[in-house]
């Protein structure tokens, strides 16, 4: 069966999002509140009581403290001591481009700050919750080595890596989240807080619909307290009609506009740095369709999938989409028509191409359900459409059309 589009696009939230998070579900964690002006910045440091805070950007990218903003201030994560600190920091960094190793050199535009209690750190663990489809199990994984990132130590040290399965019919057991709290070492007061975290954690990811929650640091802190201080969230999209709470964090200023369009019809869009763009119904045939063209020495510029049921309007929207991209240079459709009507599709391109006024190349490869009615619609249309018998066929024509 041909893979339909998820209602959802995959979703980010901020760290200031997940502390929210945290707080709902008794996860511990410094207090801290977000700010979207400097006036606001100084009102929540004062309220938090000014000395020991931090002010951190808001962006869904990592390397932040490390950062450069566009206008020349350094760092997008700062240690402050008092509340008027705070409203200076956050003034440098609000409406400004931040630019780290994971932004790429566009960077992107701090709108938000977040403001939270500092803490002095004694020792760093790592802690993550994952579904494993490989044993069709939940996964706790931990390690001494929090701060770093768990693939490298999972590279060089494995045996700093521990790992407790955790079955979907019974979940986390106390004696579980116990037990990883004694391999990580910790004892007495320290281990009571550790496990009391983890099943907090469990309750947050299970209820929230979570495919990863990562907690990295997961701290120890100079008055004996176990902290989560950051965290990354996967959410499983296809449960997020059930999550209004978490599809209400959505940022879309943090997103690329294409994928936010796309997302609008049901489409599911992620943009590539190629110039040949790819309109397919199906996950898997969209990434055979790439694959192909790149075999042939082409670029492919996109992933989309239209799904097995896509609508003369959808079909339309992709064309839009696509063109909205500049580097696009020609446009491969490759529809198969297991549920979805080629001849249905062919109206959606005939329709798509005369409303944009395409002019670079477009061929169309149909296979499947009602495909002569579709090919037919597609030679009467007198549009400047290039037909393909085959997938090698279809992708050798749009590579040539587009380097000739």
């Amino acid at each position: 069966m041909l893979a339909a589009a998820p209602p959802f696009p995959p979703m980010n939230i901020h760290e200031y999002q997940a502390k929210e998070l945290f707080q709902k579900f008794g996860v511990a964690t410094p207090p801290g509140r977000v700010a979207a002006t400097a006036e606001e910045a100084g009102t929540v440091a004062e309220e938090l009581g000014g000395a020991g805070l931090v002010v951190k950007a808001q962006i869904h990218a990592g390397g932040r403290g490390k950062g450069t903003f566009k206008n020349g201030f350094k760092g997008g994560v700062h240690v402050i001591d008092t509340a008027a600190q705070a409203q200076d920091i956050a003034g440098k960094m609000l409406g400004q481009t931040l630019v780290t190793h994971q932004t790429g050199p566009e960077g992107k535009l701090v709108s938000k700050v977040l403001v939270a209690k500092s803490v002095d750190i004694v020792k760093e663990y790592y802690f993550a919750i994952l579904f494993d489809r490989g044993s069709s199990n939940h996964a706790l994984i931990a390690s001494t080595e929090g701060g770093m990132n768990i693939e490298e130590v999972a590279e060089k040290t494995p045996e700093k890596i521990i790992k407790e399965f955790v079955s979907p019919a019974f979940g986390l057991q106390a004696y579980q989240a116990r037990k990883i709290a004694a391999e990580l070492g910790l004892r007495g007061k320290l281990a009571s807080q550790a496990t009391k975290l983890f099943l907090s954690l469990w309750n947050l990811y299970l209820k929230s619909d979570c495919s990863l929650v990562e907690v990295n640091p997961l701290a120890i802190t100079s008055d004996d307290q176990v902290v989560a201080l950051d965290a990354k969230f996967n959410f499983d999209d296809n449960a997020l009609y059930r999550q209004k709470d978490v599809v209400a964090m959505r940022d879309t200023t943090e997103e690329d506009p294409r994928e936010v369009a796309a997302s609008e019809f049901g489409l599911n869009y992620i943009g590539l740095d190629g110039n040949i763009a790819c309109l397919v119904n199906g996950a898997g045939l969209a990434m055979s369709t790439m694959d192909i063209i790149k075999l042939h020495g082409g670029e492919p510029a996109n992933f989309l999938d239209v799904g097995g049921g896509a609508t003369k309007e959808q079909v339309a929207a992709a064309f839009k989409i696509i063109l909205g991209d500049p580097n696009v240079k020609g446009i491969l459709v490759n529809i198969f028509g297991g549920i979805m009507d080629c001849d249905v599709i062919a109206h959606g391109i005939i329709a798509a191409a005369q409303e944009v006024s395409l002019n670079i190349p477009l061929v169309v490869r149909l296979e499947g359900n009602n495909v002569e009615a579709g090919k037919a619609t597609l030679a009467a249309s007198g549009l400047a459409i290039t037909s393909a018998d085959g997938l090698t066929d279809a992708a050798q024509k749009i590579v040539a059309a587009v380097q000739g």
